[in-house]
Formats: C-alpha cells, sequence, structure tokens
C-alpha cells in the first residue's frame, strides 16, 4: 500500500533521534525536508538524496499557504509506487501544521500515513529551564506566531509559557507589544536558543529588552515565567469555589445569586466612586472586589446547575463578535453613528423581529408583544435609566406622551433630553456636583 511516512528530526542534535528514525533514514534513497535549516540532516548518509521546501518560503504571502503547498506535494509524492518519506524538526506532532494537514489530506485519498515520533524542542527547553511541565502550575506551550497575532496574552498569566519558534527579531517584537500590558517592562523572561543541541545558550533580560538581540532563529523559545501566582482569573476561581466548598467558609457557602445581589451594588457603586476620584489604586482594588462578586455569582449558579461561566464567556464573546461586524467581519463604517446603526440593526435582528415603529412593540416568542424598552433593567439610577429609555425611544421612532406627568418629573426627564443633545451624561454630571459639592463643604467646615 503507497504509504506517507513523517519522521522527527528531534531538537537538532543528531543524538537525540528515535532509534525507529535512524534506522528509516540510514537506509532511505531519497527525503524529502520541511526545511534544511536543522543540524540533524548533517549527520545522516552523504549519499541520501535530500529534497527540502525551502523555496517556497520566498514566494508565499503566508506560513498557511507555504504549509498547504508543502501538504499538497507531499500527498503527490506519497502516491507514487514508492510513496514518500518527509522529515519535520523536533517531533512531527508538536507545533508542525503540515503534519496534520498531510493527515487530512491522505485520509480524504485513501493513503497510509505512518509517523515515526520524535523529541520536541518541549524537553530539552524544560530540561534547560529547570521546570517540570506537569508541575502544579502546568506549563503552557503556545507558537510565537500565535501569540503575536493576537491582542492580549493567549494563555493563562499565573502560570509559566513556552512560547515556540520565534524566529526573528520582528516576530520577537511583536511578542513583546502583545505580553506587555499584561506582565509589565520589567518582568523577566528567558530566550533559549538550540535547546538540546551543543549550540544551546540562554538569556534572561527584561521583557522590554526582548528584541534587542539578535539570536533569533526556528530553534529559538521564549520562556515567560508567572506575571504572578494569582494574576488570572482562574485563580480567583479556584478560590471561591474552595470558599464555597464544604471545608470553606461557612459565610460564603451560604450565598445565594439574591443575598449577593447587595454585596454587587455596593462594590460597583465604590468602583464608581473611585473612578470619581481617578485614584488608580482604589479603582484598581474595587475593579477586584467587583470582580470577585461575579466569581461568586458564577460559582453559586455552577453548583445550581443553572448556567456555567464558560457558557457566560461563550456568550459575550460571540455577542461581542457578532455586533462588532466592522471589526470581525467585512463591513465597513464610518462613524459612531454607524456603529450604533448596526448595532441596533443587529440587536434587532437578534430579537427575531424588526425594530417598531409607533406602536412601541415586536414580535416576541409565543407572539406576545415585547417593549422597546423590554432590555433596559429599570434598577439603573433614574437619570441613567432616563437616558437608556429617551435613547431607545428615538431609535425606535417611538413617541410617548407626558402631558399628566408630574411637572418636577418631567423637568427632570427634559433636562436629561437635553443632557443627551449634549453629549453629556447626566448622571455623571450630577453627580461631578455632587462631588464638588462635597469637597467646598469639607473645606469650610
Amino acid at each position: 500500500m503507497t504509504t506517507i511516512t513523517i519522521v522527527g528530526l528531534g531538537p537538532g542534535d543528531p543524538g537525540l533521534l528515535t532509534k525507529a528514525a535512524w534506522d528509516l533514514l540510514h537506509a532511505a534513497e531519497e527525503l524529502y525536508v520541511r526545511t534544511e535549516q536543522h543540524p540533524t540532516l548533517a549527520a545522516l548518509p552523504s549519499e541520501l538524496a535530500i529534497h527540502s521546501f525551502d523555496a517556497i518560503y520566498s514566494g508565499a504571502d503566508d506560513f498557511a499557504s507555504i504549509y498547504q503547498q508543502i501538504a499538497a506535494e507531499i500527498i503527490r509524492l506519497g502516491s507514487r509506487p514508492q510513496g514518500v518519506i518527509y522529515a519535520v524538526p523536533g517531533d512531527p506532532a508538536v507545533g508542525e501544521t503540515t503534519t496534520w494537514l498531510i493527515r487530512e489530506l491522505a485520509a480524504a485519498r485513501g493513503l497510509a500515513v505512518r509517523v515515526l515520533s520524535g523529541v520536541s524542542f518541549v524537553e530539552p527547553a524544560c530540561l534547560a529551564l529547570g521546570i517540570d511541565p506537569l508541575a502544579r502550575d502546568g506549563l503552557q506551550v503556545v507558537d510565537a506566531m500565535v501569540a503575536a497575532a493576537g491582542h492580549a496574552p493567549p494563555f493563562d498569566t499565573s502560570r509559566p509559557a513556552l512560547l515556540a519558534q520565534c524566529y526573528s527579531r520582528a516576530l520577537a517584537s511583536d511578542v513583546k507589544l502583545i505580553l506587555l500590558p499584561s506582565y509589565g517592562e520589567q518582568h523577566l523572561v528567558t530566550v533559549l536558543a538550540a535547546a538540546g543541541t551543543a549550540q544551546q545558550h540562554m538569556r534572561t533580560l527584561p521583557l522590554f529588552e526582548l528584541d534587542r538581540g539578535v539570536d533569533f532563529d526556528h530553534l529559538t523559545t521564549l520562556y515567560v515565567p508567572p506575571a504572578g501566582p494569582y494574576a488570572a482569573f482562574s485563580r480567583l476561581q479556584e478560590i471561591v469555589a474552595h470558599l464555597r466548598a464544604p471545608e470553606g467558609c461557612p459565610w460564603d457557602r451560604e450565598q445565594s445569586l439574591q443575598t449577593l445581589r447587595k454585596d454587587l451594588l455596593e462594590e460597583l457603586y465604590e468602583l464608581l466612586e473611585a473612578l470619581d476620584r481617578e485614584d488608580d489604586a482604589q479603582i484598581g482594588e474595587e475593579l477586584g472586589d467587583a470582580t470577585l462578586t461575579l466569581a461568586m455569582l458564577a460559582q453559586v449558579a455552577a453548583e445550581e446547575e443553572r448556567f456555567r461561566w464558560p457558557q457566560v464567556m461563550e456568550q459575550v464573546c460571540q455577542k461581542l463578535i457578532r455586533r462588532h461586524p466592522h471589526v470581525f467581519g467585512d463591513v465597513a463604517v464610518s462613524s459612531v453613528e454607524e456603529v450604533l446603526a448596526n448595532w441596533a440593526a443587529i440587536k434587532e435582528a437578534e430579537a427575531g423581529g424588526a425594530l417598531p415603529g409607533a406602536g412601541g412593540a415586536l414580535p416576541g416568542a409565543g407572539g406576545k408583544p415585547v417593549s422597546v424598552l423590554e432590555s433596559v433593567p429599570r434598577a439603573l439610577p433614574a437619570l441613567s435609566l432616563a437616558s437608556k429609555y429617551q435613547s431607545r425611544l428615538a431609535r425606535a421612532g417611538v413617541e410617548v406622551d407626558l402631558g399628566d406627568a408630574d411637572p418636577i418629573g418631567l423637568t427632570l426627564w427634559e433636562l436629561v433630553a437635553e443632557a443627551r443633545a449634549a453629549e453629556v451624561d447626566a448622571e455623571t454630571a450630577l453627580r461631578e456636583i455632587c462631588q464638588l459639592v462635597a469637597l467646598q463643604a469639607v473645606a469650610r467646615s
């Protein structure tokens, strides 16, 4: 049967080749390699014909298309009577996209694929750094390009991480910019080059200096220690779950969604006060307290099998992506007004019907009318609630008759409308006046 054999070349030291790989490569007549830039190839028999795909790298726009081309060519070669032997750095199953593409394409064509494992970069990197990947904190392994392509670290910042294949200074610079907001300029990271080879060397330096070196190639790994032992939401989840456990705290175990409602309101108001004061230390502390209450709510809900935190995260992330097609899709916008209009239209579609006209309602579940104000939380402070109502009514083209309303209430309603027209948040404006009064009262007492 026609065979495609994928073999791992290990981290770079020929002595780390498996016996199965060594025997295969010494018996072969020809070998296809993803790249010739690997030290182990120099130790293979001189009569072995080695063909590389390095030329593809210079003619392609992105790595995805490079890997697709390589996989397609291996499938073509594997269709020959003699099959093909294809060698990749490290272990074929670790950080090697072509392996999975080849397996997928081969399965569709009925071709057999044999994979000979090898030592990956992970084992020698852990030995050099003195870390156990299965220790309590748990090691995370991420491709440096994956990290650089995002906008925040794609891993738990309270656990150690290896960023593999940091192949250039430019990539190191991109990685640095992603990590800086979470770790800070002085956070120490380690650049490990050629792990598991005679050329292995490493240097530890502050994160802000990461891209100042020149020792970056396809065998370079970046080690990022934890930002702190509790520097991730997952650590808070563990503590909250422990507090709620049978051996935990009696007070925390007694809490329910309803009892936590008061705590949430208090924490949010304390956060608002810290924001008004522009006190960074207090803002950070109050953010933590508010997040604790949210974590507690999520834990209680999970224990009662009402919903789970991953579901909450999935829902809000999908909502943000869905409602920002100008960021995550191909919709073009030229102003904030267009963004808001799109947002309203998407919410309308989510509700299952068009925004109403003068009637003030749209069909809901079971055909029941649903007010355009249905989703506005009525527990909001009155000025904020009035502003939300006015905004929703304006977007829906709904007019209301307040002719018999209390004159003072009507005046406040109209003041909120004036604030909206001036693009001023009425709640914030009044809060600032109250803060000014409080300061003057202290000064004159």
